[in-house]
């Protein structure tokens, strides 16, 4: 069964993408093959009806293509995915020695499903911060060799794993080994060697690093007909790679239409970079205040008024092992049809009339119509990015994903046929949205 040319393409993305720095710079790769060009925010903005622009922070990227009306007439049609998964990070004083081991000092980073780390071929990636020619420059790294491994106790040893579960201690138990220590030796530097040998500078030059560990295999299409995709970090650059091929694709439309894939969202937003912070609030009213002859100061209350955020976030697909763990009527299925997302208790930012805007565009795009996810009473519910941009900025905001299994693990699972969805029903929503808001407005 010869596989999609677009499924191909995530793979690739999600490969290219072993941290949120590296998902950044494939993003932006991308774009500026597309015709974006890079803004800074440290200077003045000068922006036309039809520019193609984006902007990095950290983590975070943000992408616009300005509409062909003023925003504080046509507003915003913004989807939200962010780029970091839960993982090991490297703390900044790593070497450890034990027994006779090199081992790694990490840090858990979200809420990461630990076991899954286990007895896996891993290297790392993201970014060091090196001096060069008397400035601090951030270079990226990534390792695509097994130079690291966190072995499972045997069970000759640990005999009451069956009855009891496996209990790991994130502090005793998931430190990597890197390799056999010298003799004599307490290997201090080990890491910053080999980060020097990798870049090519002098160990004196590192100064300090951002690095995650990850797994060298590649993403795969698995399944007996191959509608399954086996791969890492899906939770959320699936969401990502989708907002991007959206927004690419998309023809211009009087509305500006944005992509903000943030960073730190698995550990609460709260940073420069991360949605709770105010890059998306600050681009927008950039925007309205620098876009040639529709400029307005002041005008972001009015553009936000016309505006729409689709929350995109991975969500779960019903699992035939547990499917107790949904409730009856919102079990979702993949490759049945994209999820809405709803909480009564506001974890997620969909409400009655936000849901039924997604139902209108899926029915105008010809995708299949939405699933509904609700976490049962007896079982708390995770966040996303939508309620704190709808805090934020008062944008009207809907909360949907594409099912999948394995969320948070090493590896995880999803349908090839979501991808399609979700991309019809996202060129659907930059072009179309105004149609159904007028519908509300009736």
């Amino acid at each position: 069964m010869s596989t999609h040319p677009m499924t191909l393409d995530l793979l690739d993305y999600v490969h290219a993408s072993p941290s949120p720095r590296h998902c950044v710079e494939e993003t932006a790769r991308r774009l500026e093959d597309a015709g974006f060009a890079a803004l800074s925010e440290k200077e003045a903005w000068s922006l036309n009806h039809g520019d193609a622009r984006y902007l990095i922070r950290g983590g975070t990227i943000l992408a616009f293509r300005v509409g062909s009306a003023p925003a504080v007439e046509a507003g915003f049609r913004l989807i939200g995915a962010h780029t970091d998964s839960p993982n090991l990070r490297i703390k900044p004083v790593p070497d450890v020695r034990a027994n006779g081991y090199q081992q790694l000092g990490v840090e858990t980073y979200g809420g990461l499903l630990d076991y899954t780390w286990l007895d896996r071929d891993l290297g790392m990636a993201g970014g060091v911060v090196v001096t060069e020619g008397g400035t601090l420059v951030t270079r990226l790294v990534r390792i695509d060799r097994p130079i690291l491994r966190i072995p499972s106790l045997a069970i000759h040893l640990n005999r009451g794993v069956r009855e009891s579960g496996l209990k790991l201690n994130a502090q005793k138990h998931l430190q990597p080994i890197l390799g056999l220590s010298a003799e004599g030796s307490d290997e201090v530097g080990a890491l910053k060697a080999l980060l020097a040998g990798e870049l090519g500078v002098d160990e004196e030059q590192i100064v300090s690093w951002d690095l995650s560990l990850m797994d060298v295999n590649k993403p795969s299409v698995g399944g007996v007909n191959g509608e399954f995709i086996f791969c890492p970090r899906m939770d959320n650059q699936a969401m990502c790679h989708a907002a991007l091929i959206a927004l690419l694709e998309s023809a211009p439309s009087p509305a500006t239409q944005v992509i903000c894939l943030y960073d730190h969202e698995e550990v609460g937003s709260s940073s420069s970079a991360g949605a709770a912070g105010n890059s998306v609030e600050s681009l927008m009213r950039r925007i309205c205040e620098t876009e040639g002859p529709g400029a307005v100061a002041g005008g972001l209350p009015r553009a936000v008024a016309h505006s729409y955020q689709i929350s995109a976030d991975m969500a779960h697909a019903v699992h035939p092992n547990y499917a107790s763990k949904h409730q009856k009527g919102h079990g979702p299925q993949m490759n049945r049809g994209l999820v809405i997302k709803s909480n009564a208790n506001q974890r997620y930012a969909s409400n009655g009339v936000t849901s039924f805007v997604v139902r209108e565009l899926a029915r105008r795009s010809g995708a299949l119509p939405p699933q509904e996810f609700v976490v049962r009473n007896d079982c708390p519910c995770g966040s996303t990015i939508g309620p704190i941009i709808s805090a934020n900025t008062g944008m009207r905001a809907v909360d949907i994903g594409m099912p999948q299994l394995s969320m948070h693990s090493i590896r995880e699972m999803m349908g090839v046929a979501d991808l399609s969805n979700f991309l019809a029903l996202s060129k659907a929503f930059f072009r179309d949205f105004r149609a159904v808001d007028d519908m509300l407005d009736g």
